[in-house]
């Protein structure tokens, strides 16, 4: 079951915008260090779309390799493409990963009877367990409560990480499949929302920088410690605002680069924040109680 913090993992680049494999495994050991459910890899906040695909399954490789079973890695394996997406999934699964999260297709923009073609086709033939991923606002397209009803009895269809913003939506997904899929919140601002509607965690983007907390708040909540997953939460609410200042993942690597965490800059057709903004995540992460040892650009 996929339940818990799972990580959009930051992918580290050298000055010269090569993968810096070391930096890679180092951030695995930070995941295993903090306790950290699971890893996805290859994501958007990944900055996937501008691999080539020879980086795609080497960043896999290199995270299954350094996890070594000690957390989950679910690998991002969709594409708009159903046979792309199916040999991706096969791909990932001979690297020995423990899932594949799979985005609802873009840009073609399908039916929804298409959107359950194509995941029954990645489900039938993949042969792993699938997290969905459905993010309208990158996608262009809302996977509905009804299709994942119509998905959610395959043994292959086990997640659905859920970032359309609508906790109306959510809840009508729990409450047309219960059990049989997994809701995880797509949104760090949502988590504890999303937990109290039945959902079992996050795909997080600030968990990048403070996974423990997360963690924290997540395990308060399960514990039934509700006034200290609401604590966790408005403690967590405004670092995680400032994380999407501007386009993920320009953000969350310019707080972990001001951390001293040292993943070098986004690739186009990415580029740095404005020096404004840069200011105004500094005094987020100093708010929340960080050390900032790497001054923002333009302070």
């Amino acid at each position: 079951m996929l339940k818990g913090l799972y990580i959009a993992l930051v992918t580290p680049f050298n000055e010269d915008s090569s993968l810096n494999e070391e930096k890679l495994r180092e951030l695995v050991r930070f995941h295993i260090d903090a306790g950290t459910n699971g890893l996805v890899p290859c994501a958007t906040t990944s900055e996937n779309p501008a691999f080539s695909w020879e980086e795609h399954f080497r960043i896999i490789e290199i995270v299954v390799e350094e996890a070594a079973g000690k957390l989950q890695v679910v690998a991002g394996c969709g594409t708009n493409s159903t046979t792309k997406s199916v040999a991706n999934i096969i791909k990932a699964r001979e690297l020995g990963v423990d899932a594949a999260m799979v985005v609802t297709p873009y840009y073609n923009k399908p039916t929804q009877e298409g959107l359950y073609a194509h995941f029954m086709k990645l489900a039938d033939d993949g042969g792993l367990p699938l997290m969905l991923y459905n993010v309208p606002g990158r996608t262009g397209l809302n996977m509905q409560p009804s299709t994942v009803e119509r998905i959610c009895g395959h043994e292959n269809i086990v997640a659905i990480k859920e970032a359309s913003g609508s906790i109306e939506q959510m809840s009508e997904i729990i409450g047309l499949c219960g059990d049989r899929i997994t809701l995880l919140s797509g949104d760090d601002t949502m988590t504890l929302p999303v937990l109290c509607i039945g959902g079992k965690g996050v795909v997080s983007v600030a968990g990048n920088i403070v996974p423990k907390d997360i963690l924290a708040m997540i395990s308060a909540w399960e514990n039934g410690n509700i006034e200290e997953a609401r604590k966790l939460h408005y403690k967590l609410f405004p670092l995680c605002q400032s994380m999407f200042i501007e386009t993920n993942p320009m953000p969350v690597k310019e707080s972990m680069n001001m951390l001293g965490m040292g993943v070098g800059e986004v690739r186009l057709p990415l580029v740095g924040m404005k020096p404004e903004n840069r200011i105004k995540l500094a005094k987020a992460l100093e708010a929340y109680g960080l050390d900032v040892v790497k001054p923002p650009a333009g302070a």
